[in-house]
């Protein structure tokens, strides 16, 4: 019988179990999508503190770089004892991820004259990107601290983390898990509610991967605990970076057919099928890396016709607590308004199509038609206000960074502090992008909550004179906001 505890592991002389879970801190954009492994687990007491493993972190070559998006690193450089050791990958290829985004305006621009997506749109994925971040700064990562209390604690055996049998079959295991989780979050309508916000952008291009749910993470460790009766925690973390960052290539329009490849893997013109909104595409193409499982659990589709993006029922706003909250208010509205305990039940637990007498699923037949002439929701704003939107995203997106590379050293009231102007920040943009009638107010009360946090020492410009000029410029934005806010509440509401 193996030792079920860490203790017991370590006293039995078993070298194979790590010594101390680990892991790293990130604050890179790039790393939306993971919770920074930023944690070590003492073998005894499970207890949390922060450190960081300056070897886990080195520069990565081209070559690697690329290896990473792709997949393709093998078992015998990607193979750790501990979480300690485990590189944060994610932020790692956050050059990769810059330049292939750079990559696809380029080539988009040369084959077909114009850039691959909006830039409203592109605001409102990294919003919910950098949104779905933010817990991660007041709590561990669900996924990983779920999947090692299984592991120490319940664990039947323990495969060898040194053995290219136990990388590949890890490999398998997550891409697994993630296709039973995907395909959960469209058939459970309350899974729903989470994963739609990947789906709520008109656009298809690299930003479109950014846009993720605050609430996804709290269901998605379900379908790898699993692995935690016999993966090490080492391996596992691994390959949940990985098969993250191969999902990243493939949310593009620019890569067409790839021949053979085609019957393997997820590639852009399977996952363009699972962004559709045709009836043709709904509910198909679950896959991460191996598309295999579409094809033996048949949710396989391949594309056959101009796939049209978006949800069934487009969302129409920037807005991002919108973007990330508004299924969840239909699921309210309607689990009241639906009589009956099981029908109640059924409004969370089976599809989004569902109501009383229909498939669990809901009918095929309802689903919006498609003309291939449909208009994406886009801004009206003029292009200085597009400008200055993504210059207050910009500035922003800087003191984003730095709460998360300085976590360690801020107090709770400046982190939490932070955190509100982050998010007001994002609001405000989102009702600048829609116009809506009170986004004067909302952002001349977000430029005086700036200067507020600057005087009071909650926020740090790098240099005196970067402060100086910071506050000279939200001060004319006040004064440009105020006067503008003044004239709307003049006019009367709804102006």
């Amino acid at each position: 019988m193996w030792p079920k505890k860490p203790s017991d592991a370590l006293s039995a002389g078993d070298s194979s179990f790590p010594p101390e879970h680990h892991q790293h801190s990130s604050s890179s954009l790039y790393s939306l999508w993971l919770q920074p492994l930023n944690h070590k687990y003492s073998p005894a007491g499970n207890q949390a503190r922060a450190d960081m493993n300056p070897e886990a972190q080195q520069d990565v070559s081209v070559s690697q770089g690329i290896r990473m998006m792709f997949y393709m690193m093998k078992p015998n450089e990607t193979s750790f004892q501990t979480l300690e050791e485990v590189p944060d990958y994610v932020k790692q290829a956050t050059p990769f991820f810059i330049s292939l985004m750079l990559l696809e305006l380029v080539v988009s621009w040369i084959l077909k004259g114009k850039a691959p997506g909006r830039l409203d749109d592109a605001l409102t994925s990294m919003s919910a990107g950098i949104l779905s971040r933010l817990p991660s700064l007041f709590s561990r990562s669900i996924e990983l601290t779920t999947y090692i209390y299984i592991w120490e604690n319940y664990r039947l055996i323990i495969l060898p983390w040194d053995s290219p049998w136990t990388w590949y079959l890890t490999f398998l295991g997550v891409d697994f898990g993630y296709y039973w989780f995907h395909r959960m979050a469209h058939e459970v309508n309350i899974m729903w509610a989470g994963h739609q916000t990947h789906h709520s952008s008109e656009d298809y291009n690299l930003s479109t991967a950014l846009r993720q749910s605050v609430f996804q993470i709290y269901t998605s460790w379900i379908f790898y605990s699993p692995l935690a009766l016999f993966i090490p925690p080492s391996v596992y973390a691994v390959h949940l970076q990985f098969n993250l960052l191969y999902q990243f290539w493939i949310h593009t329009e620019i890569i067409n057919n790839l021949g053979p490849l085609e019957l393997i893997l997820n590639t852009p013109s399977h996952h363009r099928v699972h962004h559709g909104r045709n009836r043709y595409c709904i509910d198909k193409n679950y896959a991460g890396v191996l598309i295999i499982w579409d094809r033996i659990f048949g949710t396989f589709e391949a594309e056959n016709e101009k796939v049209v993006y978006g949800l069934t029922h487009p969302i129409n706003t920037f807005e991002p607590f919108m973007v990330q909250c508004h299924h969840l208010v239909y699921i309210w509205t309607t689990f009241w308004a639906t009589p009956g305990f099981f029908n109640k039940f059924s409004v969370l637990f089976k599809g989004p199509g569902w109501s009383p007498g229909k498939p669990r699923l809901g009918l095929s037949e309802e689903i919006p038609e498609v003309t291939g002439k449909e208009v994406p929701f886009s801004s009206s704003v003029s292009h200085l206000l597009r400008i200055y939107a993504v210059v207050q995203f910009a500035l922003m997106l800087v003191f984003y960074e730095e709460t998360f590379s300085d976590k360690a050293a801020l107090s709770q009231v400046t982190l939490l502090l932070r955190v509100c102007f982050i998010i007001l920040t994002l609001t405000s943009i989102g009702f600048l992008l829609d116009q809506r009638p009170k986004a004067a107010v909302l952002e001349t009360f977000r430029c005086l909550v700036f200067l507020m946090l600057c005087r009071f020492g909650h926020l740090k410009p790098f240099t005196p004179s970067l402060s100086f000029a910071l506050e000279i410029f939200f001060s004319i934005c006040i004064a440009f906001w105020g006067v503008r806010s003044i004239k709307q509440l003049a006019s009367g509401p709804g102006k």
